[in-house]
C-alpha cells in the first residue's frame, strides 16, 4: 500500500507541476471547501507539491519511515489489519491535519495549500510513538537522533514557527499530523503510551 500512495503522489504531483489547471483543481483552498462543497480538496491537496525538492523531501521520508512502520504493523496485526491500520494513519492522517487550517482559513478566499506533509507527520510520530529508541536522522543534522528526543523537539520547533506565522509553511498541518500520529497509536496499542513515558522517568 505504501508503494502505491508513494507512485500516486509522484504521478500526480508531475502531472501538477506540468498542469496548473489541474494543480489548481487540486489545491486545499478552505473558502472553496467551506462555501462551495468542494470537499475533495481535503485530501487531494496531498498529492501535489510546490516543486521537485518539496515532493522528494515528503516521499523520501514517508519511504523509509513508512515502510518501516507498514512492516511492523503487519507483522504485529497480520496482513490484512496491518495495511488497514497504515491506510487509515495515512489517509486520516490528511484530513486530520487540515482541521485547524480548515478553522483559520476557511473566511480567506486567497489562501491555499498543498503537499502530503502533515500525512507525513502522523506517519512519523506514529513511528516515534512505537518505536521510540530507533535513531533518525536529517539531511542537514547528520547525528543518528532517539526518535524519543527527536519527537519533542520536532513538536516544540513546530510550535514556535506556528506562532511566529508568515512563513510559507504550514505548521499546524505538521503539529495536526504529529498529534493525529500519536492518538492513532494510542488507539491501536495503548501500552505504547506508557512505555514512551517510561523512557522519561
Amino acid at each position: 500500500m505504501l508503494l502505491i500512495i508513494i507512485a500516486l503522489t509522484g504521478f500526480l504531483s508531475w502531472r501538477a507541476f506540468e498542469d496548473q489547471t489541474l494543480r489548481d483543481r487540486l489545491l486545499l483552498i478552505p473558502y472553496k471547501v467551506r462555501h462551495q462543497n468542494e470537499w475533495h480538496r481535503l485530501f487531494t491537496h496531498a498529492f501535489i507539491h510546490a516543486d521537485w525538492s518539496h515532493l522528494m523531501f515528503n516521499l523520501l521520508t514517508l519511504y523509509f519511515i513508512g515502510s518501516y512502520l507498514e512492516a511492523i504493523w503487519i507483522d504485529a496485526f497480520g496482513p490484512e489489519k496491518g495495511n488497514f491500520y497504515f491506510v487509515a494513519l495515512y489517509f486520516i492522517g490528511i484530513l486530520a491535519a487540515t482541521l485547524w487550517t480548515m478553522l483559520r482559513y476557511q473566511d480567506n478566499p486567497a489562501y491555499r495549500s498543498l503537499g502530503a506533509s502533515g500525512a507525513v507527520s502522523a506517519v512519523l510520530f506514529a513511528f516515534i510513538l512505537w518505536s521510540p529508541t530507533q535513531t533518525l536522522s536529517l539531511m542537514f543534522i547528520p547525528i543518528p537522533i532517539p526518535a524519543y528526543i527527536f519527537g519533542p523537539l520536532y513538536i516544540a520547533y513546530e510550535y514556535f514557527a506556528f506562532k511566529k506565522s508568515n512563513t510559507g509553511i504550514a505548521h499546524e498541518a505538521h503539529l495536526g499530523g504529529a498529534i493525529f500520529g500519536i492518538l492513532f497509536v494510542l488507539l491501536i496499542a495503548p501500552e505504547k503510551g506508557m512505555q514512551f513515558v517510561h523512557l522519561f522517568v
